[in-house]
Parts: structure tokens; sequence; C-alpha cells
């Protein structure tokens, strides 16, 4: 076997394919092919090799007797200990160079885990990190509280405004057809919400409770139905009611209708609201700063990722979009649209994704290798402790399930991070 790289994720491998080889890729081929064919005189399965071959010719038997051989020579390819292969082989192969009872040579390319050259990779500086609620951000959250409470009343006067909320009939035509799904009686909609298209909520505004009016709108040209992406429509509505909301008055009784534990007063609401923001922003700032950490040590790492890794990345992301929209029992592509998305955003982003998330795994070993950090004993019996509270299992159920390399890995893998999060200095 001869072992050459042919990049930073490509590899080569040739193998001298002995006419002994060749031949007992023949028996094989033939034993599977004599199941299948039959010839006058003989039972199926039972036709006489030589019989076979001046019938049908011994090349009718290459390509099985190649993909034989090449399958057993794909094995040692693994006996080559400095390179991970991530993918399908390519073969290259001069099919007029084989011939029976002649040696010849065979090259399998594979995909390999790239080499990661790190830049810099400690030290990112970061905005320090933000841990206090400013009475805004409690005042804010106490609206939304107090909106979430509310109610609705009609309202005093008989113009309909943004913010107000509309009771109406609609029917969308275009090109003077009415359309699926462009139908309704006594929709409810709070004008300004954005739930419409585009123009539609505009267009609305100014109605009295009783008056008709078309309202004239283009859908986006990305919109989820693509028989009316881009088209300009008509929708004739009619209002019948304006609703306004009544929000609750922010006291005592209010505070202890939210049924909070402890919390009783407004006061009391102020400060668990407090406690409450600061606690999320101890967890998002958190985030931020190690999500900068690792974004500038993959930002200043050359990599040449090859696309293989890209695509099972890719596949593996689709499939759990795929088990969602299975859970909720609709179909694949209406539940990427209902996403708000079209199939070849849904596959742009899905690529992207899968990218960042590959280039950030070998960026990361790639430090953890460096840095020489190695998983100590307790911390791989921690890891799988805290696998097995997860899924509630037993850990002797979780290390049947696991390989400890598995484990091992995520162990480094995450301690890398904090190395890196670690070295981040606030400014």
């Amino acid at each position: 076997m001869k072992f050459e790289k042919l990049s930073t994720n490509r590899a080569k491998f040739t193998f001298e394919v002995t006419p002994h080889e060749f031949e007992h890729g023949l028996d094989h081929a033939f034993e599977h092919a004599v199941q299948n064919v039959e010839v006058k005189g003989f039972r199926k399965g039972k036709v006489p090799r030589n019989i076979f071959e001046n019938k049908f010719g011994v090349e009718s038997l290459y390509e099985d007797a190649l993909n034989h051989v090449i399958s057993h020579l794909y094995q040692h390819i693994f006996d080559e200990k400095s390179v991970v292969v991530v993918g399908e082989p390519q073969i290259d192969l001069d099919i007029k160079s084989v011939k029976r009872g002649e040696a010849f040579s065979v090259s399998i390319i594979v995909p390999i885990k790239p080499e990661v050259v790190l830049g810099d990779y400690k030290g990112v500086e970061v905005a320090k990190k933000n841990l206090v609620a400013s009475e805004a951000e409690v005042e804010a959250e106490i609206k939304k509280l107090l909106a979430q409470n509310s109610s609705l009343e009609a309202k005093a006067t008989d113009v309909l405004e943004n913010g107000d909320t509309a009771i109406f009939d609609f029917e969308g035509f275009v090109d003077n057809v009415p359309f699926d799904g462009g139908k309704a009686e006594n929709y409810e909609l709070v004008i300004g919400s954005g739930q419409f298209i585009p123009g539609f909520e505009d267009g609305m505004v100014g109605l009295r409770i009783g008056e008709s009016r078309d309202v004239n709108v283009q859908f986006p040209e990305q919109y989820q139905a693509e028989h009316l992406a881009g088209k300009p429509a008509v929708f004739k509505v009619k209002l019948h009611e304006i609703k306004v909301a009544k929000l609750e008055e922010l006291n005592d009784a209010f505070v202890v209708g939210l049924k909070r534990e402890g919390v009783e007063t407004v006061e009391a609401l102020r400060a668990d609201i407090k406690a409450s923001l600061e606690k999320q922003k101890e967890s998002s700032e958190a985030d931020r700063v190690t999500g900068t950490a690792v974004k500038f040590a993959c930002d200043n790492a050359t990599v040449d990722i090859p696309q293989e890794m890209i695509d099972q990345e890719v596949n593996q992301l689709r499939k759990n979009v795929e088990n969602q929209a299975k859970q909720y029992n609709i179909d694949f592509e209406m539940f990427v649209q209902l996403n708000g998305l079209t199939m070849d955003q849904f596959n742009a982003e899905m690529n992207k994704q899968a990218k960042d998330r590959v280039l950030t795994s070998l960026v990361i070993e790639a430090v953890a290798q460096k840095e020489n950090i190695v998983a100590t004993e307790a911390e791989i019996d921690a890891k799988y402790e805290e696998i097995a509270q997860m899924y509630k299992l037993s850990v002797a159920d979780v290390k049947k399930q696991l390989e400890p390399e598995v484990v091992t890995n995520e162990v480094t893998f995450n301690k890398a991070i904090d190395l890196l999060t670690a070295s981040v200095k606030e400014v």
C-alpha cells in the first residue's frame, strides 16, 4: 500500500492488485452471479464456470469482482493512523488496465479530518458583563404582565387606529380570483402587530365600524405559498367591531392574583422581576463571552473542511427538523414554510449552521491538543453521572450506550472551551 496526502483534507491510498487477488474476486463474483442465471440444460445456480464464461464472458464478472477486491483493500487504509477518514471513498481505476492474470493498480481517495492551523485563540477582548437589571427593564416587564392580563372592551370611538383590535371579515383576490386560505369572518387582529403581510394592517387604519374597503397589497417575493409569492392582491374587508385593551391596575391585589410564590405586594413583584432578569442576564452574558471566545479562535484558525463533513452535519440537522415535523404530524416542506423559510433559504441556513458546527468542533479539538488538555477519571465519572441524571438512567445503562471515547472527548471539549473563556479580557 502506498500512502500519499493530496492536501490537508484528502489522502490517496494506492494498491497493487495481484492476479491471485483478482482471481479470488472473480470467484466471488461468479458464486454470486450464477445464482441468478439460467442456461438450458442446467438448473439455476448449477451452471459450470466454463459454460458461464463461454456464454456471458468473464468480463461480465469484472464489476462485482472489483467491488469485492476494493472492499477488502479499503479496510487496509485504516492501518494508516496519521489520518482519520471522514467520508465515502472515491475510486481511481483505469478499467482498461484490468486484465485477468495480470497485476494492476487501484487508488482509493478519501476525505480526511483536516489539519487545523491555529492563530491567536486566547485573550480576546469583550465588553464587560452587564449583570444589573435597570429600573426601565423592570418596568417594561411589569407592563408586559399588565398587558398579558388585560381584557378587551369596546372602543369609545368608531375609528380604527394602530394598537386597536379589529373584528372584521375579509376575502383576498389575485387577478380577481379568490385564493385558498384568503377568506375569514369575524377575524380578530391587533392592528400594527405585523401578523398579516406588509401593507394590510396599514391599509385598514382609518376604517369605521360597518365600513367596507379594498386593501391593496403585494405578497412578499419569499412568501411561503409559492403560487402567491410576489403577486399583487386585493383584500375586501368589512369592519364589525373595534376593541381596546383595558389594562389591569398595578396594585397588591393584582400581584396576589399572579400567584407567584412569596410575592404578594408591588414592591415584592419588582424585586422578584429584578432578580429574575439578573439571573437571565447572568446566563446570557456568560453565553456571550463564551461565544465571543470561541468565535475568536475559529476566525483566526486556518482549516480546509472537506465538503463531506459538512454534508454529514447537514443531514443530521435536517433529520432533527424532519423529526420535529413528524411530531406535529406536518409535511416537512410545509413545516419549513410555517417557520417562515423557503426550501432554498432552509438549505442555505442548514449549510451555514453545519459549517459553523464542524469548524467549531475541529478548532476546539485542536486547542485541546495544543494545550495538552486531558480528561481525568473523576471528570469522566462526573460526566457519566450528569448524563445519567439528565436522561433519568443509571450510570451503568449510560455506559452501555456511550463509548468511553465519546464521553472523554466531551469532557476535553468542554475544558478547552472553559480555557478560552477564562482567557477573555473584559474591557
